[in-house]
């Protein structure tokens, strides 16, 4: 399989593990892992942010 196959698979469970455990939807979370460079915890607290104000 090829290495940006795998990434791509990567960032995508990691996407429907925030969004598990955050409550936002598996595109927003994709869209914060993405902004916020693949930092996890970074994504995961603006994803509880997010969250709170909307």
């Amino acid at each position: 399989m090829p290495k940006d196959q795998n990434k791509a698979q990567d960032t995508d469970r990691e996407a429907m593990h925030l969004a598990e455990t955050t409550d936002v939807s598996p595109k927003q979370a994709k869209d914060l892992l993405r902004e916020q460079g693949g930092d996890k915890k970074k994504a995961a607290e603006k994803a509880r942010n997010f969250k709170a104000e909307g």
